[in-house]
């Protein structure tokens, strides 16, 4: 959130310094941009609020601040003689519990000096990566550390607060206009309830859509999805609520407690005690593939379509006219749209299609009874398709290799190992299909990557099964 900072730069002539590397590595990094220019220099962590101006005119000595808290958690505890001493000693912690560390410090003449050669020396040492910038305060003795360099200045701590997450915001401030939020409306709304009964916030791994978030309210727990970026340009939210009003109480999944077709927001009810489909199991995959037939042997239907090939070039003119990354994607794209005729002349049926059937959206979770139940989530893709669709997405999702997809193809069709009772003509569809597949979501991460979202393997692999799997797909065709 550097831009943030932007203003400061015409109100007060700041210069602003970026870490580029602020999400790989700790602030550590950050102050050895700046290691040049530590002089009588207030350093101030941007997440502390304080009751009083804690800067001074005049500083008579270098300081590190801490609270009157007692803090377990702590590095440090201050001395009579008014040193941060370092809890631990041969490997252990203090019995005394240690003062909560603030992070804003003064450091002054030698001392800033001293700490500037000490913040350059580790960021050139390998495993630093994640270590804080205090670390560069600590004096050491017999490879242990011993105390910080600067003396404490101890503050009440209700002076100064850490805030981390919105409870604590709420806590200290309720009217805060930072604490306005769409989202949390929403939840009140939905949940008819004030916003202070939301609580126990905590966000969720970012997926490759979307963000999420748990939260708890009256008694129960949630999920709460909020789209990712450039999503509404990737989905269809009304389609969405189509899907799940079409699959509702047939047991694929629960029920949404609330999905908005506008903004895409969706509440979930939370499971406890979930695990998601391990690709490499056996027995994993032939309940998920059993779960996965007996969806497709539905015949739902819905009233859109996916259309792999479409959506194939409506992620590319997502690029806005700028080329692939890839040096030969003309190529390799001509290719998979050769396998077409092919595929249209080998589909038997047309039936709702999850589309996103990766090992991820399999739930693995202990029902009521205590016996462990499945359940297929995230149908934000689902559509009208040939049904062989999905077996493809689960492979390339998973990036399994040649004999894994083989496999799986044949625990769908009710074998063991390898392809065993898949036709000929299926095994070929479902080859073009990975190919498709992998060229409709490598050009959906370069879309992505437009706007910021890396992927790595990923994305690479994706665009190898476009290319693989056309071979393979040829092959077997030139064969039967």
């Amino acid at each position: 959130m550097k831009e943030k900072f932007e203003y400061l730069i015409d109100e007060f002539g700041v210069r602003l310094v970026v870490n580029r590397d602020y999400s790989s590595k700790n602030n550590l990094f950050s102050m050895n941009l700046v290691a040049d220019r530590l002089s009588n220099t207030y350093i101030v962590p941007c997440d502390i609020w304080c009751r009083s101006n804690p800067f001074s005119a005049h500083e008579l000595y270098s300081l590190y601040m801490v609270s009157d808290r007692e803090d377990t958690d702590s590095d440090v505890r201050v001395n009579r003689r008014r040193e941060l001493v370092a809890r631990s000693a041969t490997g252990g912690r203090s019995s005394e519990a240690g003062n909560a560390m603030i992070g804003i410090a003064y450091l002054g003449g030698s001392d800033a000096q001293r700490v500037s050669a000490r913040i350059r020396q580790l960021c050139a040492s390998r495993g630093y990566e994640g270590v804080f910038w205090e670390e560069a305060l600590y004096e050491y003795g017999r490879g242990e550390k011993t105390r910080m360099i600067v003396p404490a200045r101890v503050v009440p701590d209700e002076d100064a607060v850490e805030i981390n997450t919105y409870e604590q915001l709420r806590d200290l401030d309720h009217g805060s206009s930072q604490l306005r939020s769409e989202v949390l409306d929403v939840i009140a709304q939905v949940f008819d309830c004030g916003t202070q009964e939301i609580t126990e916030i905590s966000v969720l791994k970012k997926g490759m859509t979307n963000r999420s978030f748990l939260f708890s309210c009256r008694g129960g727990k949630y999920i709460m999805r909020v789209p990712g970026e450039g999503t509404d340009k990737l989905i269809d939210r009304r389609q969405e609520a189509a899907v799940y009003e079409t699959i509702s109480g047939k047991g694929l999944c629960d029920d949404p407690v609330y999905i908005d077709p506008a903004t895409g927001y969706k509440i979930t009810r939370y499971l406890e005690g979930v695990r998601v489909c391990d690709a490499d199991s056996v027995q994993d995959l032939r309940r998920c593939m059993k779960k996965l037939r007996d969806f497709h042997e539905m015949g739902l239907s819905v009233g859109h379509e996916f259309d792999i090939f479409g959506q194939i070039e409506f992620y590319e003119s997502l690029w806005g006219g700028r080329p692939s990354v890839y040096r030969d994607y003309r190529a390799v794209k001509e290719r998979v749209l050769s396998l077409r005729p092919f595929i249209e002349a080998h589909i038997d049926v047309k039936t709702l299609t999850h589309i996103d059937a990766v090992p991820d959206n399999f739930l693995f979770y202990r029902g009521e009874n205590g016996e462990e139940q499945l359940q297929l989530t995230d149908w934000e893709y689902a559509g009208m398709q040939d049904p062989h669709v999905d077996i493809a997405m689960f492979c390339i999702y998973s990036m399994y290799g040649k004999e894994q997809v083989d496999r799986l193809i044949g625990i769908y069709f009710g074998e063991e190992e390898g392809i065993g009772a898949a036709p000929a003509a299926v095994v070929a569809k479902i080859y073009a299909y990975v190919a498709a597949c992998g060229l409709l979501w490598s050009n959906w991460c370069e879309y992505k990557l437009s706007l910021g979202v890396e992927f790595g393997e990923y994305s690479l692999r994706q665009y190898r099964y476009a290319k693989e799997y056309c071979k393979y797909a040829a092959d077997l065709i030139r064969k039967m």
